[in-house]
């Protein structure tokens, strides 16, 4: 087969760089094979093949006005997905094409930078006519310049919290080394990752870059951080490796292809995470009942001095930071009835034109939008529900041994009597007695309650914690309803038993069993030295172990933060023979010992 060059150009490629990619434009990567079908003749299973470029691969001198790229199929073809013609550097549009016979025309509505080296992506963009085969890709590289730069950059970008790869992030490379070169201009060089999160810079100057990735939401080549995760690397990135058309890092591989995928080195990892943006105001507040009403901070740590209402004791004011500190709930204890527009006062640091923090009193006008006026019909229309205090009790009996009986009211209490709940077991010859129990209040939620009995829990025993009449009243003022909390350990055989003992252990951890997929924690345990781990009446499944480094010691897994340069806490998953899936069966006790020093390569 011979590669066809329409328009022979004065810029033509160098032989040597012509026969290097030969190969890739006739014969692609793991091309399927064609398959009968069921009923019938053969169904064209084979993607289309390129047979012509112009420019040919490692061109220089291209013309940067009106620049046409001609990509020549052997076969009539379409552009099924547009954005996934990809050109680096990018421009404010992206790459416009048209078809004409079996050709493919990418244009550019801009005109192309001098003395640059430039690659356009076309994988997964083109598909044959009739049965919609995919073109694997081709990166054709060119310059504007006298010669094409020739070095590489590699890596891989992941979810910061599953550490599962990123698709279609977009990967940066800038030589403005500024905070806010991200903010406010393209790239010098960009691509996007595979589907295993996999990049690779090619062709790039042999220079000093900041290297970033976004998951870009808007499609614009620009950080928003409003709407963009982002990844950054800690240190100046310079290039090491020559490009080489044979490197498995340039190829084109099925994605499907796991041995050869494996097979590409990565230079850099590159995690992302949603940054929280450094300006500091108000950004919203609501009122969310006759009582009760909150404010939200644009960043996190927001700090806050006083706040007060007009016309209420500073004493009867309830307040709540939950633990990333930009949210405010805000309870009124005042048993009188509250005005239909409550007028907060917040004093606080915010951020003032320059980014400056400085001190301000913002008065928040919170209204009442659900109030209606007071009728005999909304009178016979008030449930039973709204006239109580309402408490909301848990006690999963796969996880009461290590969480205890959480109660959650409503609303925040004024009176509280917990000497007067009652701890009743039963054995399993019924026979009742009576045990100790301690109540401890959630530090980051002062609506939710911890009840734990004293002594072990035992199979086969019930227990039922009873909640008497008018022992906890509200802000509203309403008091409880009396309930009976019942709650026993699981008698599955089925169940299963996993135990981890950890060591290595030289600072604040938090240790996650997640489902399979790792959307859901299952358990969760904070360590601060070597221990063993219990996770009882666990279901047979796959599940996955995930360990946080909390450097702050806050308990929870902190963002990064691009401005400071912040990276999210680290987060290692642990694994047995290269699978982060640890496959537990039924009836059974799994043990694995777990040094974190190793995991976190300390």
């Amino acid at each position: 087969m011979i590669v066809r060059r329409s328009h022979i150009p004065a810029w033509a490629a160098p032989a040597a760089i012509v026969c290097a990619v030969l190969s890739s434009l006739l014969f692609p990567q793991s091309c399927a094979n064609t398959t009968e079908a069921p009923t019938g003749g053969a169904r064209d299973t084979i993607p289309p093949v390129i047979v012509g470029i112009n420019p040919l691969p490692g061109a220089s001198g291209v013309p940067t006005h009106k620049t046409q790229i001609v990509f020549s199929f052997n076969e009539f073809v379409k552009v099924k997905e547009p954005k996934n013609i990809y050109l680096s550097p990018p421009q404010e549009k992206a790459p416009k094409y048209k078809i004409k016979g079996k050709n493919v025309i990418v244009y550019f509505e801009e005109d192309l930078k001098p003395n640059t080296t430039y690659t356009l992506d076309i994988s997964s963009a083109i598909v044959d006519n009739n049965e919609g085969n995919v073109y694997p890709g081709f990166t054709l590289v060119f310059s504007t310049g006298t010669a094409v730069d020739s070095m590489l950059v590699t890596g891989a970008v992941l979810d910061s919290r599953t550490l599962n790869p990123v698709k279609g992030a977009t990967v940066m490379l800038y030589k403005d080394a500024s905070d806010s070169a991200v903010f406010k201009h393209r790239p010098d060089v960009s691509t996007k990752t595979d589907d295993w999160g996999y990049f690779a810079l090619r062709n790039v100057q042999d220079t000093v870059y900041r290297l970033y990735a976004i998951v870009d939401e808007s499609g614009n080549n620009i950080f928003d951080p409003d709407v963009d995760q982002i990844a950054f690397a800690s240190e100046p990135v310079r290039p090491t490796t020559v490009v080489k058309e044979t490197m498995p890092e340039v190829l084109k591989y099925d994605m499907k292809d796991t041995v050869n995928i494996r097979k590409r080195r990565q230079e850099h990892e590159l995690t992302v995470f949603r940054s929280k943006t450094a300006k500091q105001m108000i950004k919203d507040k609501v009122r969310t009942s006759d009582r009760s009403a909150y404010v939200t901070f644009m960043a996190p740590g927001a700090k806050v001095d006083s706040v007060w209402v007009e016309g209420l004791d500073k004493a009867r004011l309830m307040t709540q930071f939950n633990i990333e500190r930009d949210s405010l709930e805000i309870w009124f204890n005042d048993q009188r009835r509250m005005p239909d527009t409550v007028k907060l006062q917040v004093k606080y640091m915010k951020s003032d034109s320059l980014g400056k923090l400085v001190s301000v009193v913002e008065e928040c006008r919170l209204v009442d939008a659900n109030k209606k006026p007071v009728t005999r019909s909304s009178r016979r229309n008030i449930k039973h529900q709204d006239t109580i205090c309402v408490i909301t009790p848990t006690a999963a009996s796969e996880t009461v041994e290590q969480y205890g009986v959480a109660l959650e009211f409503k609303y925040p209490l004024v009176k509280a009597s917990f000497d007067s709940l009652k701890l009743r077991i039963v054995n399993p010859r019924q026979r009742e007695s009576f045990g100790k129990f301690s109540v401890t209040r959630d530090p980051w939620n002062l609506r939710s309650y911890t009840v734990r009995p004293a002594d072990k829990l035992l199979p086969g025993y019930e227990y039922f914690i009873k909640i008497p009449h008018r022992v906890f009243m509200d802000v509203n003022g309403y008091w409880n309803d009396s309930t009976e909390v019942k709650f026993s350990l699981p008698t599955d055989d089925k169940l299963s038993t996993l135990v981890l003992d950890v060591s290595g252990v030289s600072n604040k951890y938090i240790v996650d069993l997640l489902s399979e997929k790792k959307d859901k924690v299952i358990r969760s345990f904070t360590i601060e030295s070597d221990e063993i781990l219990k996770f009882p009446y666990v279901t047979a499944g796959k599940y996955c172990i995930r360990f946080t480094e909390d450097v702050n010691r806050n308990g929870i897994v902190d963002s990064g933060d691009l401005l400071s340069r912040r990276q999210s806490e680290k987060v290692r998953f642990y694994k047995i023979q290269d699978k982060e899936f640890l496959d537990i069966p039924e009836s059974s006790e799994i043990e694995q010992h777990v040094d974190i020093a190793e995991i976190f390569g300390k």
